[in-house]
């Protein structure tokens, strides 16, 4: 008689394990989580990298690495000035959101210097990354693309070649032959990414893994994944508009606060050096609701707009709706206002936009959105010509935030002549020619400020 295979059911979010199927993960909480997997052999286990040598900290190098420049300035700023050699990066987005354009154009900048690049592609087709590259414009011999899933016959192929960069679209479609379990399952993103991550550090090749997301935004498969990486970048973006933002949210050769934002056009992602530009082009003229706040986003400072709508409510329980801010910050500072300053919006519909599809989520932001709904429930216009900045707190203080140098001069630079701020931070600023700074203790004094 055959042996009977054993099961194991597997967590596909954490990794937890189980002898019997469970509909809530007692781990990470996660609902219809388990998959039903082969255990993987002991035996068949791959054997990690042998350990050097103990070395004084001393005696350790402080020689930065030399980077690889894409000549993507966008691209290259998230990732804090190039490629770094032997780095494992995972690119996460949306279907359709531009990944695999994106690699594909970086590989083709990096080509024109020489550099071969090894594109593995589990889902496409040759021939359709060759339609993708005639619309990019990439003509070379020096990109080699192939189809497969299997990481035993990547690592033969990548024998012959030595490629300078190597691209795996996705990772969730590479599997290795020496588990049982289904590609995209853990252990098979575990043992894959293990491997990846050993050769791209025996061999200096930057390594790029294409990641699918979840329903949630998150890259699909356990967190484990996007340990073992160097950098996980989110390529975020709505299919339906043309902006792109590239995100760095985890680096360990650089800021983890830094973007790049694209335009997508027919012929591929293009850069936008002036993003404070692009979202403001469009800025209606005196009309109430709207403002404009300078935040940083890592080293960059973008201005953009921030639109309220306050209205009645037609419906008993009032909307809270927010695009681009957290929702909770919004009924926090309506409670402020109706606590310190005596505009109760407690009935009111109220909705918050962030124009360009950017999503702001530092303190900085409090002052613009509560002047957006205090400009929108009056019905009255903010000065055209201000921006503003800081943080609200509980008691309606109007608190100092980090750089406020650099928020004026980019203002400034954008032909802002009023700059609204916190009174607290004044005498720390050297003056501006051409720019008004105007200081303001508390929310309550803002209406003899804001509309004049």
């Amino acid at each position: 008689m055959s042996k009977k295979t054993k099961y194991v059911y597997v967590c596909q979010n954490c990794g937890h394990q189980s002898p019997k199927w469970v509909g809530r993960c007692p781990d990470c909480d996660q609902w219809n989580s388990f998959v039903e997997e082969i255990p993987e052999d002991k035996n068949n286990s791959f054997v990690t990298a042998t350990m050097g040598h103990p070395q004084s900290i001393d005696s350790i190098s402080l020689d930065p690495q030399h980077r690889q420049y894409t000549h993507i300035k966008e691209f290259d700023r998230t990732l804090g000035g190039g490629l770094v050699p032997g780095s494992l990066l995972l690119l996460g987005g949306d279907p359709g959101i531009g990944k695999s354009t994106l690699v594909l154009q970086v590989a083709g900048k990096l080509s024109e210097n020489g550099l071969k690049t090894l594109y593995l592609s589990g889902e496409e087709s040759p021939q359709q990354i060759r339609l993708r590259a005639e619309r990019l414009s990439i003509h070379t011999e020096h990109i080699y693309v192939i189809t497969g899933s299997c990481i035993e016959h990547l690592f033969e192929r990548m024998a012959g070649l030595s490629p300078d960069l190597l691209v795996v679209d996705s990772i969730q479609t590479v599997h290795t032959e020496t588990l049982p379990s289904a590609p995209g399952s853990v252990g098979q993103l575990r043992e894959v990414s293990a491997r990846l991550l050993r050769w791209a550090k025996e061999t200096g090749v930057p390594t790029f893994l294409i990641g699918h997301v979840t329903k949630d935004g998150a890259i699909a498969g356990p967190k484990v994944l996007e340990h073992l990486v160097d950098t996980v970048l989110y390529f975020e973006g709505d299919r339906d508009h043309m902006f792109r933002i590239i995100r760095a949210v985890k680096n360990r050769y650089g800021s983890t606060n830094e973007i790049g934002i694209f335009e997508m056009k027919e012929t591929g992602l293009e850069e936008v050096g002036n993003p404070s530009r692009i979202f403001l082009e469009e800025r209606p003229n005196l009309a109430s609701g709207s403002v404009v706040i300078p935040c940083l986003e890592g080293t960059r400072p973008v201005l953009v707009e921030i639109q309220a709508l306050v209205g009645p409510s037609p419906f008993g329980m009032p909307r809270r709706t927010s695009i681009g801010v957290d929702h909770n910050r919004i009924s926090l500072l309506v409670a402020v206002l109706g606590k310190r300053m005596g505009l109760e919006m407690g009935d009111q519909d109220i909705f918050v936009n962030v124009v360009g599809g950017l999503k702001v989520d530092e303190p900085a932001a409090d002052l613009g959105i509560i002047s957006a709904m205090i400009s929108s429930f009056l019905d009255k216009p903010v000065n055209k010509d201000m921006v503003l900045f800081g943080e609200i707190g509980l008691t309606g203080e109007i608190r100092g935030v980090s750089q406020p140098e650099i928020r004026i001069k980019e203002a400034k630079k954008m032909g802002f002549s009023h700059c609204l701020l916190s009174k607290s931070q004044l005498t720390n600023l050297k003056t501006f020619q051409g720019m008004k700074l105007i200081g303001v203790e508390s929310i309550t004094g803002l209406m003899d400020v804001l509309f004049e």
